[in-house]
C-alpha cells in the first residue's frame, strides 16, 4: 500500500513559490525523510497533507484515496513546537490532549512507557529537559496507536543526548511497522534513521526515492608524491577512474562504490615512475551528496 501520494503539488504566497509541483510517494512501512534546507518547503507539504493549509495546485492521496478527516485520524502529527501545560504533569497533559482527539485516553500508560517517561508520568512538564519534552510530544502524536506518524524536524533544537533519544525512539517504532514521514535538514539524522528520502530545494524536488539509491557512495582514494604533475599524468590512465580532483594539495581519485584497489593503484603509479607519499582510502561524505544535489 502506498500511504501518501503527492502529484505535481503546489503552493503559492503570492509570487513566492513554496512548492513548485513536487511528486512522490511513501511507501507503507518507510521511515521517509523529506529532507531540505531551512525555506525549501517542507513544513508547507506536511501542513497541505494534514489539511493546515491548502495547495495551490496538485493532488494528494493518502491510504490510496481521497483524503478524509478519517484518514487523517489515522495519523499521529508532531508538527510545531510542543505545546503543553507547564504545571501538568505528562499523565494530565495526555488526558487533556487525548480529549481532544476523543481517543485513546486508554492509552497513556502505554505510550509513557514507549518513549520511556513512565517513571516520571507524574512530574510537572516544567521540570523536563528538552529531549523529555520532544519524547511527550511524540507519546501524544502515538495516543489512538496510529499505523503513520508525522513529524516536522523532530530533534530540532536537541542537544546530541535528545537526538540520539529521539533517533532510537523512531527507529523502534519502524520497528513495529508503523510508517514515519519526517521532515527535516540534518543529513546525518536521514542517514541513520530513514529507509527513503524526497530531497527539496526551494520548493523543488531534486530527488527521491530509497536512502541507498539516492545517496550512493562512491569511493574516495587520496594520493599525493613529491611529483604532483607526474602523478596526475599516470592517475588518469587508473583503470575504472570516474574523475580526479585536487584537493589540498593531494589528488583524489573517484571509483565507483566499492571498486577501488589501493594495492592496484600503488603499483599501476609505482610503473609510471611515481613512488606515492600518501595513499588512503576516503568515504564520500552524505553532506557532500547532499551539496551536489541542491547546489547543483
Amino acid at each position: 500500500m502506498t500511504i501518501l501520494s503527492v502529484d505535481k503539488l503546489a503552493k503559492n504566497y503570492g509570487a513566492i513559490k513554496a512548492l513548485k509541483e513536487v511528486s512522490f510517494s511513501v511507501p507503507k512501512g518507510a521511515v521517509f525523510g523529506i529532507l531540505g534546507p531551512n525555506g525549501s518547503g517542507k513544513t508547507t507539504l506536511l501542513g497541505i497533507v494534514m489539511s493546515i493549509l491548502k495547495a495551490s495546485g496538485g493532488t494528494y492521496k493518502l491510504f490510496n484515496e481521497e483524503p478524509t478527516d478519517e484518514h487523517r485520524k489515522k495519523i499521529g502529527t508532531l508538527l510545531e513546537t510542543p505545546n503543553f501545560y507547564h504545571y501538568l504533569s505528562a499523565v494530565q497533559n495526555l488526558k487533556i490532549t487525548a480529549a481532544i482527539k476523543g481517543r485513546g485516553e486508554e492509552d497513556i500508560e502505554r505510550v509513557l512507557q514507549m518513549v520511556n517517561l513512565l517513571q516520571r508520568k507524574n512530574s510537572a512538564f516544567s521540570t523536563y529537559s528538552l529531549g523529555m519534552k520532544q519524547r511527550l510530544a511524540i507519546a501524544a502524536a502515538l495516543l489512538g496507536n496510529p499505523d503513520v506518524l508525522v513529524f516536522d524536524e523532530p530533534t530540532n533544537g536537541l542537544d546530541p543526548v535528545g537526538i540520539a533519544e529521539i533517533r532510537t525512539l523512531i527507529k523502534e517504532l519502524a520497528q513495529q511497522g508503523k510508517t514515519i514521514i519526517m521532515a527535516s535538514h540534518l543529513l546525518d539524522e536521514v542517514e541513520k534513521v530513514c529507509s527513503h528520502v524526497a530531497i527539496l530545494k526551494q520548493g523543488n524536488l531534486v530527488a527521491s526515492g530509497h536512502v541507498d539509491e539516492i545517496f550512493v557512495h562512491d569511493d574516495i582514494v587520496e594520493i599525493s608524491a613529491s611529483d604532483m604533475i607526474g602523478l596526475q599524468s599516470a592517475a588518469n590512465n587508473l583503470p575504472g577512474l570516474l574523475k580526479i580532483s585536487p584537493i589540498d594539495g593531494k589528488l583524489q581519485l573517484f571509483f565507483p562504490m566499492g571498486t577501488a584497489n589501493l594495492e592496484q593503484i600503488n603499483s599501476h603509479c609505482f610503473s609510471n615512475g611515481i613512488v606515492l607519499n600518501h595513499l588512503q582510502v576516503k568515504r564520500k561524505s552524505l553532506e557532500s551528496k547532499f551539496f551536489e544535489l541542491t547546489n547543483s
